[in-house]
């Protein structure tokens, strides 16, 4: 377990330093055009060259990388980088990346964990039902449901919902919710009703399905129907053998999911104005704000390969022919 927890990280840290220095590339590297972003569309080449001579884009591009990880001394002689949390100053904001990065980053993860607070427990129990009776008509209307769900794209599920719940007729009817977050003095928790419930309905059929294959290929194994035979109680069956091997494939997608949560919700907080990292990400792509970009990459990737991670070691644990070879 150990080696192979050692082997993950060490992938871990190529991975981001490959990363890394693919964003440099891409974003660093053309000098003109960092400026031209900084300055704006209407600064003069000298401005731009000034600029650039002022903040040590003009030394090697090597020394620049390495500088810009954090690794050795800028242009300054001070350790100012990646890896020490300083990605810079935002373009559109004028304020450190890092003053804003962090608190998007929680308030996304609030809206995380409800979802999987509601997402994981519906989705188990539709696809553990639907996968012990395969087949039958609490299977099909799980499948039907799970299917339907997931056919819908947020959009238009957070659509359909707002105009159910937000703009309904009567101001006053006792099921009205906001559809935006103001985070004037934080938010409402009401603010994340419709959030959540998209994310949730959209989400759970995928796990549900694939939940309720696992069951049903795990209730055809032949120590179930052995342990059936014998004439051990169903419930038995299920709890002490059936349920815990049902589980090793729908945990990894489960985990997996992180990565969609915190990429896929752009849509979901673009929609609703939801102040957390999918909307900051948005805002930083329209605005071509290159810093905030190449921060919420960095943490999208170190997001992906730690989900990973944890994924390959709950798989390990759940299946000892795997934990013991």
């Amino acid at each position: 377990m150990l080696v192979m927890i050692g082997r993950r990280l060490l992938s871990m840290v190529l991975i981001m330093l490959i990363i890394s220095a693919v964003l440099f590339a891409i974003f660093e590297t053309d000098k003109l055009n960092v400026a031209g972003k900084v300055l704006g569309p209407y600064s003069s080449q000298t401005q731009r060259e000034i600029w650039l001579e002022k903040n040590g884009y003009n030394e090697p591009v090597v020394e620049r990388y390495f500088a810009w990880l954090g690794v050795v001394p800028n242009f300054e002689g001070a350790y100012a980088g990646i890896l020490q949390g300083d990605f810079g100053d935002s373009i559109e904001k004028k304020v450190p990346v890092s003053e804003y990065l962090w608190p998007r980053l929680a308030n996304t993860g609030i809206l995380a964990g409800l979802t999987f607070a509601f997402m994981i427990p519906i989705a188990l129990f539709l696809g553990v039902i639907a996968g012990m009776r395969e087949g039958s008509a609490l299977d099909r209307g799980a499948s039907i449901f799970s299917v339907l769900t997931t056919s819908v794209p947020e959009f238009a599920m957070a659509t359909f919902l707002a105009v159910i719940f937000a703009y309904s007729p009567s101001p006053d009817a006792w099921y009205r919710l906001p559809s935006t977050s103001s985070f004037i003095n934080g938010f409402a928790w009401n603010e994340l009703i419709l959030p959540v419930a998209v994310l949730v309905i959209y989400d759970m059929g995928y796990v549900a399905r694939m939940t309720r294959a696992s069951m049903a290929e795990v209730m055809q194994s032949n120590y179930i129907r052995t342990a059936i035979l014998k004439g051990v109680p169903f419930r038995t069956v299920i709890w002490r053998h059936a349920l815990r091997n049902a589980l090793i494939a729908p945990f990894t997608v489960i985990v997996l999911q992180l990565n969609w949560l915190l990429s896929g919700v752009i849509v979901v907080e673009v929609f609703f104005e939801y102040k957390g990292f999918g909307k900051m990400l948005y805002d930083a792509a329209v605005f071509q704000d290159i810093y905030v970009i190449e921060a919420c990459t960095l943490v999208a990737v170190a997001v992906a390969v730690l989900s990973q991670l944890i994924s390959d070691i709950g798989y390990t644990y759940l299946n000892p022919r795997i934990r013991f070879t």
